[in-house]
C-alpha cells in the first residue's frame, strides 16, 4: 500500500465495469485516501446515469457529483470544431475527442471545490484518452497529481475485473457477454471490440446501436431545412433552438433515415491502428449544411483555408491539444473565416445518405448574371486570354529556356 501524499482523488466516473473497480482500487492502494466520484453529463444514455450516485457510494465513493453539461458540450465544444469542419483523417467527426477536454475541465472544477489533491481516469495504455486527459489536466491544474490505474494495477482482462468486484462484493451490471465497448454522449456512440478486432470481418447488426440500416430505411426521402448563422446551425425547420436541441431534433432525424454510420481502421496517436463503428447522425446533417453555406459565401483562397484550419484542428482535437495555444489561434481563424457564413439550406435524407437540394445566403457570391452558359451582358469572354497568358506566364518562360538550353 502507499499514499504518496494523496488524501483526496476525484474520478471520472462512468458507473461501468473499470471505474466500478477503480474506486475501491484507490482507497486499498493509497492509504488513507478518500474517493470522490465525478460523473459528467454530455448526453450518454439516461438509463446510464440513473442510481449512478448511489452505485459510485456502493463502490466506496464518499461523494458523486452528477454534472450536466449537455448545452455546453454541444454550444462550447462541437460548435467550434463544426465551425473549423474538421474531419479526422476524412472521416471521423470527433466525438470522443471533443467531449474529453470538457470532461478534464468539470473534474478540475470538482477538485477544486471539494479540495482534492488528485485527478484519476479510467482510460487504458493503449488509447487516446490517456494523452487527452492529462494533457487538459496539465494545462489546467499542474499541482495536481494524476493517476492512472490502467497504468499502475496487474488486472488486465473484463474478467479479472469481474473477479475482483466480486471479492469485494460490490455489485455490477457488466458482464462477459458485454463484448463491445462503446462510447456515448450527445454527438455520437462509437462502437469497438468484439467482431470488429478483425478488419475482415463485416460489421454485424450488433454493432450499430442509434441508426437504421440504411437498406432498412424508409423509401421515402424526408427533406429538412437547417438554418445557419456565423457557420452555426441555429434553427431546424424554421423552429430556433439551442445547439443541444438542435442536434436532438437531427438526431432522430438522421436515426430515423440511417444516415452518419461510418466504419473506420484509424491511426491512434499511440502508434496503435484501431477499427470501430461511429454513428454520428445529426452532425454529419449538420456537417452538409454547413459546407452547403460555405460554397455560396467563401471564395476560393477563403475556401482553401478553411479547408487546412480543419485539417490541422481535427489533429489538435484528436491528440487531446484542446486548451493549447494552437486550438485557440485555429479557432480564431475559422471564426473569422464564419463571420458571413449566413443562410439556410434544404437537405435530403435518404437511405443514408445527405444531399443538399437548396442553398441561400444573403452574402452569397454566386451570381447568375456571371455563371449562366446563356446570353449574358457582364463578361466580356475576350478578357480571358489575357488572363490565360498571365497565370501560365511561368511555364511559358520555362519552356522557352528549354529551347534555348536544346538549341
Amino acid at each position: 500500500m502507499q499514499n504518496h501524499g494523496i488524501k483526496k482523488v476525484v474520478l471520472a466516473y462512468s458507473g461501468g465495469l473499470d471505474t466500478s473497480a477503480i474506486i475501491p482500487w484507490l482507497k486499498e492502494t493509497y492509504e488513507g485516501c478518500e474517493v470522490v466520484a465525478c460523473v459528467v453529463d454530455i448526453g450518454q444514455d439516461r438509463d446510464d446515469l440513473q442510481g449512478v450516485e448511489q452505485k459510485a457510494l456502493r463502490s466506496g465513493a464518499i461523494e458523486c457529483h452528477v454534472v450536466d453539461l449537455r448545452e455546453e458540450f454541444i454550444r462550447d465544444y462541437v460548435y467550434p470544431v463544426l465551425q473549423t469542419g474538421a474531419l479526422y483523417e476524412e472521416t471521423y467527426l470527433l466525438g470522443t475527442s471533443m467531449a474529453r477536454p470538457l470532461i478534464a475541465k468539470a473534474l478540475v472544477d470538482v477538485a477544486k471545490k471539494v479540495g482534492a489533491d488528485a485527478l484519476c481516469h479510467g482510460a487504458t495504455g493503449k488509447g487516446n484518452d490517456q494523452v487527452r486527459f492529462e494533457s487538459a489536466w496539465a494545462a489546467l491544474a499542474p499541482e495536481l497529481k494524476v493517476i492512472a490505474p490502467w497504468r499502475e494495477w496487474n488486472l488486465r482482462s473484463r474478467e479479472a475485473l469481474l473477479a475482483y468486484l466480486k471479492e469485494r462484493d460490490i455489485p455490477t451490471t457488466a458482464t462477459l457477454e458485454k463484448i463491445y465497448s462503446r462510447d456515448e454522449n450527445a454527438w455520437h456512440i462509437s462502437t469497438e471490440g468484439g467482431v470488429l478486432e478483425s478488419p475482415w470481418n463485416a460489421p454485424n447488426k450488433d454493432c450499430w446501436v442509434w441508426t437504421v440500416d440504411p437498406l432498412e430505411a424508409p423509401d421515402k426521402p424526408e427533406l429538412v431545412t437547417i438554418s445557419v448563422e456565423k457557420g452555426k446551425v441555429v434553427a431546424v425547420n424554421g423552429e430556433a433552438l439551442s445547439p443541444f436541441q438542435c442536434l436532438e431534433k437531427l438526431n432522430a432525424l438522421g436515426a430515423k433515415h440511417g444516415v452518419g454510420r461510418v466504419d473506420i481502421v484509424e491511426n491512434r496517436l499511440v502508434g496503435i491502428k484501431s477499427r470501430g463503428c461511429y454513428e454520428t447522425p445529426g452532425g454529419t446533417i449538420m456537417m452538409a449544411a454547413l459546407r452547403g453555406v460555405e460554397q455560396l459565401v467563401l471564395d476560393r483562397d477563403s475556401y482553401k483555408w478553411r479547408q487546412q484550419v480543419g485539417l490541422e484542428m481535427s489533429y489538435v482535437v484528436y491528440d487531446g491539444r484542446w486548451f493549447a495555444p494552437l486550438r485557440q489561434s485555429l479557432q480564431a481563424a475559422a471564426e473569422s473565416l464564419a463571420e458571413e457564413v449566413n443562410g439556410e439550406v434544404v437537405l435530403r435524407l435518404y437511405k443514408g445518405q445527405v444531399t443538399a437540394l437548396q442553398k441561400r445566403s444573403p452574402n452569397s457570391l454566386y451570381s447568375e448574371e456571371f455563371a449562366t452558359f446563356g446570353e449574358d451582358e457582364v463578361y466580356d469572354h475576350s478578357h480571358a486570354g489575357g488572363f490565360i497568358r498571365l497565370f501560365s506566364l511561368s511555364s511559358r518562360i520555362r519552356a522557352l529556356n528549354e529551347k534555348k538550353q536544346q538549341g
